[in-house]
């Protein structure tokens, strides 16, 4: 009888390439899968890598197949569109190649969808498109689109980044990016979250960081973490356009496109879509970038910011810090000062005339643990200004001593 040799892809990378489209079980170190589409409710289906047992493939398929198998040492996750891989220096790559196959051909309801959501940033919308198809480990902004009225098209696009980047991407909800197990998501190209709500200080700090981060650790349900590497970009949409997500003073690292609503409602606007990927693909593929690289995040802050953060930034601000800005900026303008100094107790005082009532605590926090603002080194002769109903302006001064804080107009106006 011919023995028939095991074939391995560290040997025969061409041979078992072949093999693994004819086959559908791998053999990763000394554990079986078979590898199979599992179907959706939508009609599509999903890879999915089952553990299999091998004396059941020996009896399904006879005692010599298993060593057809192609082995590999271990699992990776490379991404790439064009000139994609499989195995790549003898591991079995997770990331999914695309079935879309570039062709030139119109693209006009794809360029429809990108202007109506990038709208005055279109050529930016491309290039932000253009770097995840051909550039994909490039770190790019957190895309957050917003609107408080329906039948805007956010959650079409969201389902068009679906359909072009296919099993690469994939739909989160608020608890699925809360959760620690968080291997079926570690290892995708794109994060999409619609209806997000992350306005938690913990659900900031993970996001900030995932956008940023080069490796992390990877945690299934009865498995050791596992640290991989991380090129993940979230997009996001909500109908809140004012705490979505926390984003404080200064954030550089969110996009946030204000969404109008749509003037037409095509109900076949989705499969024209897909039916012209190949079209847009081969644009993206013969196009040149419209920017160079000038962040870690590819695109310069000034190029991508919109008045929707500056509103999602100060409606996150708390009260106490609201209401202190606007009780400075006031005796600014009453007086015509462009820098007033108060101790912490002064503050807490001028509040007692006001219908907003505080403690020396909180003013404490936002000065000094939201604004970073030192007081004076030593006890220091300093300008009061105090209530004064008497005094056409409102307030009149006093001289006091004590460890003060100088607060500017300019800085002021940076909040």
């Amino acid at each position: 009888m011919e023995r028939i040799e095991s074939i391995s892809p560290i040997e025969e990378n061409n041979k078992a390439s072949i093999i693994m489209d004819e086959i559908p079980f791998i053999r990763i170190g000394t554990t079986y899968y078979k590898v199979a589409s599992q179907p959706q409710p939508d009609g599509t289906t999903v890879i999915k890598r089952l553990k299999w047992d091998l004396q059941a493939i020996k009896f399904d398929y006879g005692k010599q197949y298993p060593r057809k198998i192609p082995c590999f040492n271990g699992f990776c996750t490379v991404p790439l569109h064009k000139g994609y891989k499989r195995e790549i220096k003898g591991f079995y790559n997770l990331y999914e190649p695309i079935s879309h196959k570039p062709q030139e051909g119109d693209w006009d309801k794809v360029s429809i969808l990108i202007s109506h959501i990038f709208g005055d940033q279109y050529e930016l919308g491309l290039d932000y498109l253009h770097i995840l198809y051909l550039y994909p480990i490039q770190k790019l902004p957190i895309l957050l689109l917003v609107s408080e009225e329906r039948n805007t098209g956010k959650t079409t696009f969201l389902n068009f980044l679906k359909l072009l980047f296919e099993d690469n991407a994939t739909f989160n909800t608020n608890d699925d990016f809360r959760s620690k197990f968080n291997s079926d998501w570690t290892a995708k190209l794109l994060i999409l979250i619609d209806e997000v709500l992350l306005n938690r200080r913990e659900d900031s700090e993970r996001l900030k960081n995932l956008s940023t981060a080069k490796s992390y650790k990877a945690e299934a349900k009865g498995k050791d973490r596992d640290e991989i590497g991380f090129f993940a970009k979230f997009v996001m949409c909500s109908n809140n356009e004012r705490t979505p997500v926390l984003i404080d003073p200064g954030e550089i690292r969110y996009w946030v496109r204000k969404i109008e609503p749509l003037e037409n409602d095509e109900t076949d606007f989705l499969n024209q879509l897909k039916n012209q990927i190949p079209a847009f693909l081969y644009h993206l593929d013969h196009r040149k970038l419209s920017t160079c690289k000038e962040s870690r995040m590819w695109f310069h802050p000034k190029k991508i910011y919109t008045p929707s953060l500056t509103r999602i930034i100060r409606s996150n601000k708390n009260k106490v810090e609201v209401e202190l800005i606007e009780l400075l900026r006031d005796i600014m303008i009453s007086t015509d000062s462009e820098s007033i100094s108060y101790c912490l107790n002064d503050i807490t005082q001028m509040f007692y005339y006001s219908d907003f009532k505080t403690d020396k605590s909180d003013v404490r926090r936002v000065v000094q643990d939201i604004w970073k603002l030192s007081p004076a080194p030593n006890a220091l002769s300093y300008k009061c200004w105090e209530r004064n109903i008497t005094d056409p302006r409102g307030y009149s001064y006093t001289n006091k001593t004590g460890r003060y804080y100088t607060f500017t107009k300019t800085f002021l106006d940076t909040l």
